[in-house]
């Protein structure tokens, strides 16, 4: 674990993406101010991490879990923050199970062309019965 605040600092690139994204075009933001809105979302992580861990402790267990982190918003006054990071949450949650149900459309599509590509036990009955009926005729 970090020892000290300056050890948890966000990458540069991340802090600078999500504050232009925040931004209307054409507003600069210093370096300055980067870093301080970089050290304040640390500090803030920590604090609510805390918090939230605290909620778990209380419940005897040894993981925090998303609505700890929500209880945790709610103690320490930031409640209004609780609906949009739940809906984020479940859109994430919907995301991921997109990718899985692609990933596994792909693996099922992919076991069903390479089988396509083997004969299988009947069509190769199939073939054997239409090689005899054409040695009748």
């Amino acid at each position: 674990m970090a020892e000290r605040v300056e050890d948890l600092n966000l990458p540069n690139a991340v802090v600078t993406r999500i504050i232009k994204e925040c931004l209307p075009d054409g507003i600069n933001v210093s370096k300055e101010a980067r870093t301080a809105i970089a050290r304040a979302t640390s500090i803030y992580i920590l604090f609510i991490t805390s918090a939230a861990n605290n909620v778990a402790t209380q419940a005897s267990r040894k993981t925090i879990s998303a609505n700890d982190v929500f209880k945790a918003l709610e103690e320490t006054e930031f409640s209004s923050f609780v609906k949009p990071i739940q809906e984020a949450l479940e859109e994430f949650k919907k995301l991921q199970l997109d990718k899985k149900q692609k990933a596994a459309g792909k693996k099922g599509e992919d076991i069903d062309k390479s089988s396509e590509d083997k004969p299988n036990d009947e069509t190769m009955e199939e073939e054997e019965q239409d090689d005899e009926d054409e040695q009748e005729q």
